[in-house]
């Protein structure tokens, strides 16, 4: 594992990479982004509702194919809601 990937794993995707508290926190609930650009980063989803999961997600990131305006896109995994595998990227 590089550097830039041990600093990603285990931080919750939208937290700046300089928060002092990275990690999850207590009472919230965290889907794990696969592969892929976010690869190791968690996915808060305690607020979503749950048939609003299926749909999978575009998360924003400047790590992807597109740079600083593309998405990278992350479904749920089948039979596992709290993996979301990465199925490419989108501007």
């Amino acid at each position: 594992m590089d550097r830039d990937e041990e600093l990603l794993r285990g931080r919750v995707y939208g937290q700046d990479h300089d928060d002092p508290r990275p990690g999850p926190r207590p009472g919230r609930v965290y889907a794990e982004l696969v592969g892929g650009p976010l690869d190791g980063l968690l996915l808060d989803v305690t607020d979503r509702a749950p048939g609003a999961l299926g749909a999978g997600v575009a998360l924003e990131t400047e790590l992807g194919r597109y740079g600083a305006d593309g998405r990278s896109l992350y479904d749920p995994r089948p039979g596992d809601a709290l993996r979301f595998d990465w199925s490419g990227d989108t501007p």
